[in-house]
């Protein structure tokens, strides 16, 4: 059909210009005519996908951020670090001078591919270019997330999450760290499980008006923490992300959150707990002792209420719990009550399609990390003030004053209270 309409075009043009009679613009409105006919037509369908058929492919999208920091400035003690923070943070060398190598760092840099493949199944996948295995080595790339949603009707509001993702304890927790507007998340949610995330199974539940509202409210910069749903479930390894199972005690875990409008403003407030046995597969040095190491109690339920900066907003949580803790006094690792929380005060300021958010925050804590060396023993009191400067949208600006009380202690550093002061800067572009 296409080969004769194309034949025919070249007849039409070859008479035009034998034709002495015929009006030029007649000839050039009929040749238009048949170009527009030809773009038109259907092409054949081929094995090579050259035609209007849609495949699960041409539904994912690409974007992704990526942030880099300074922490330099400033510092009053190059001992006060955060190893769960930021590794260019000061520095848990055990010499009695010793000093931080603080440079300008890769903190994250990450691409996240996903998309609604199937009317019923929502694809993920989240590497990050700026893993760090161990202190000092940079620039690793590491899963950070890779799950599937499976949906069970139409609006996609009953749903089960399988794969690698975060854990939903914790608004924090769930807030990408693209959305914070502190530099790190707080030590007494994010203790529960490091770089949030765990292989597991999770139902979420969330009427499609709630989900719009959660997607709304990152999308027009209220910091939202995104969709996880208004009732999450779910089991868990709890051994951390990209690990082995250190036993075979699935962990288990539960949330509800639900973002309600009063006014002009929204609150979210909301409960979470996890219970399960943490197993211990490195990280306890020699003459340490620990009771049954592979399954060590690890049980938490936490607290959270949220007022979005509409333009003044609130963000607090807090949890108790019982987990893995060292003791200095007996070199043994025990298993021990623990307790934390933060506040979060800022603002949202709109001047024209600028956003500033200044923003200040407290936070304590007092228990141990599972996750670091001899079940590290912390009492954190730490006080941030900072601002964030989104210009446009691909790219944000943050300054964070810090000052810093924590003591952390472990078979290596058994008397080890540090407190300073330093001003932490960030870039970050969205694309």
């Amino acid at each position: 059909m296409i080969k004769r309409k194309i034949i025919a075009v070249l007849l039409l043009i070859t008479c035009a210009a034998n034709a002495q009679d015929m009006n030029k613009q007649e000839v050039k409105n009929e040749v238009i005519r048949i170009l527009d006919s030809i773009n038109k037509a259907k092409l054949p369908d081929t094995k090579s996908g050259v035609s209007g058929e849609e495949h699960w492919y041409d539904k994912i999208s690409l974007r992704g951020y990526a942030q880099i920091r300074y922490n330099g400035l400033f510092s009053t003690n190059d001992k006060v670090s955060c190893e769960q923070c930021d590794k260019s943070w000061g520095t848990t060398s055990t010499a009695p001078d010793a000093k931080a190598n603080n440079g300008l760092f890769i903190r994250r840099a990450r691409l996240v591919f996903s998309g609604q493949v199937h009317p019923n199944v929502f694809f993920y996948f989240q590497p990050d270019f700026a893993s760090s295995p161990v202190t000092g080595i940079q620039n690793f790339v590491q899963i950070r997330d890779l799950y599937f949603d499976l949906s069970f009707d139409k609006k996609r509001e009953y749903r089960v999450r399988v794969g690698q993702s975060k854990i939903p304890y914790g608004f924090e927790n769930m807030q990408s760290s693209s959305q914070r507007l502190a530099l790190d998340r707080n030590d007494a949610m994010n203790s529960a499980i490091l770089n949030e995330r765990d292989l597991g199974i999770f139902f979420y539940w969330a009427p499609a008006e709630i989900r719009e509202r959660f997607a709304m409210l990152v999308k027009d910069g209220y910091k939202g923490s995104g969709d996880f749903g208004v009732f999450a479930f779910g089991v868990y390894n709890g051994q951390l992300a990209n690990k082995l199972d250190g036993n075979r005690d699935l962990n288990v875990v539960a949330r509800v959150s639900y973002p309600f409008v009063i006014g002009s403003q929204i609150i979210e407030p909301g409960i979470q707990a996890y219970t399960g046995k943490w197993a211990f597969t490195g990280e306890i040095s020699p003459g340490v002792i620990v009771n049954d190491p592979q399954y060590v109690k690890d049980q938490r339920v936490g607290a959270t209420f949220v007022l979005y900066p509409r333009p003044f907003g609130i963000q607090t949580e807090y949890n108790i719990g019982k987990g893995p803790r060292y003791n200095t006094l007996t070199n043994t690792v025990d298993d021990t009550d623990l307790d934390g929380g933060y506040v979060l005060l800022n603002y949202k300021l709109d001047l024209k399609k600028q956003h500033i958010y200044p923003f200040a925050k407290f936070q304590y804590y007092n228990g141990g990390k599972k996750y670091e060396k001899d079940a590290r023993s912390y009492v954190v009191r730490d006080y941030e003030v900072g601002i964030e400067w989104q210009p446009f949208k691909a790219f944000e600006l943050t300054a964070e004053y810090v000052i810093a009380d924590r003591t952390f202690e472990d078979s290596a550093l058994l008397i080890n209270r540090q407190q300073g002061n330093l001003l932490r800067l960030q870039a970050q572009f969205n694309f």
